[in-house]
């Protein structure tokens, strides 16, 4: 396995270098051939670093920065002051070739705006996508897209990111002719906005594309389809909505058999139930699928939820890593060239 060098927005997110470092010492010590640089200010960077074993500090370089943009910055706003900060010198490793991807949970208006600025987006994409991985109820996974990045977007962007999603569940999840779909209000062909029954009228009529129709926002975690497509707005308020509610019901489970008056044959029946429950539904942790993937851009951005914690970092950086040993970029240029009818070659 070769080398591979990430860039990781130290400042970004809600707790900064509290849980970058120890999220970014986690990454090293997991992974013997990554190589990360740091992007933030060293006075706050290097004594979070001081008790870190030194095989682990050869891999990593802090490269400073001057500024930090504000999670409730504007984005336009964001952009054009954005030079000297953290985030733009990440994505400007990425730019320059020095590092393979960028990691960072920073405001995500400004992510998107900055990296498409840097990298530039793929040719037949109008606007990148946010996508993740979510775990369902068959144990398998499904690709969600858009979750933010994009709050409005007409039929020819979501033709684009079932393709995109499309290649994501060959290359990430190992599908073979992945199922698509499109998130919609109802089954029926005539509900919805007109964007969706635009793009639906695409999918049908697309041989490479194995689209299956709509579903609604209670199949999202039945396993129904491996992929499934929607605007930024509602994707990113139903994957913050099942966030919420998996998080409340792990919380119950782990709560579950306190106090003192039940008999010991109800504490000990408490306890393996709550065991097994755990044990069937813990793999649903929002932590474990952490990291968006910002797709149709040239370079690999990931966006880490910005309340993550150290664990989810971590896994944010597992999966920047594992874009880039699939040459996710390349392969949707592919499948672009391949499926979209494009104005450009006519």
């Amino acid at each position: 396995m070769t080398r591979l060098t990430l860039a990781i927005d130290a400042m970004g997110g809600d707790f900064g270098p509290r849980v970058t470092v120890p999220a970014a010492l986690q990454a090293l010590a997991s992974h013997s051939q990554l190589v990360l640089f740091l992007v933030g200010d060293p006075d706050i960077i290097t004594p979070l670093l001081a008790k870190a074993d030194s095989s682990l500090l050869g891999r990593l370089q802090v490269i400073p920065a001057e500024s930090v943009i504000a999670s409730d910055a504007k984005p336009s706003q964001a952009v054009r002051h954005s030079r000297g900060s953290s985030m733009r010198i990440a994505l400007e490793l990425v730019k320059e070739g020095k590092a393979d991807a960028c990691v960072s949970a920073g405001n995500t208006g400004a992510l998107m705006g900055l990296a498409k600025l840097l990298l530039k987006s793929l040719d037949g994409i109008d606007r990148p996508a946010l996508m993740s991985v979510l775990p369902h109820q068959q144990r398998g996974k499904t690709v969600l897209l858009d979750l933010g990045a994009n709050v409005n977007s007409d039929g020819a962007m979501l033709v684009q990111f079932a393709v995109m999603g499309a290649v994501m569940a060959e290359e990430i999840l190992g599908i073979a002719q992945p199922r698509v779909a499109l998130l919609n209000i109802g089954q029926e062909e005539t509900k919805g906005l007109d964007s969706i029954r635009e793009a639906a009228t695409v999918l049908r009529e697309t041989p490479r594309i194995n689209y299956i129709g709509y579903l609604e926002g209670n199949d999202l975690l039945t396993g129904k389809t491996d992929v499934l497509v929607c605007d930024g707005f509602l994707g990113n308020v139903t994957l913050k909505t099942m966030e919420g509610v998996v998080r409340m019901f792990l919380s119950l489970l782990k709560s579950s058999g306190a106090g003192n008056k039940r008999s010991w044959w109800l504490k000990l029946s408490g306890r393996w139930i709550q065991k097994r429950l755990m044990k069937r539904f813990g793999h649903l942790n929002p932590d474990q699928y952490n990291g968006a993937c910002l797709l149709g851009l040239r370079g690999i951005v990931i966006k880490s939820h910005g309340a993550a914690n150290v664990g989810a970092f971590a896994v944010a950086i597992e999966q920047a890593e594992q874009a880039v040993r699939r040459n996710i970029p390349e392969r949707i240029a592919a499948r672009l060239n391949a499926v979209l009818a494009r104005s450009d070659k006519a």
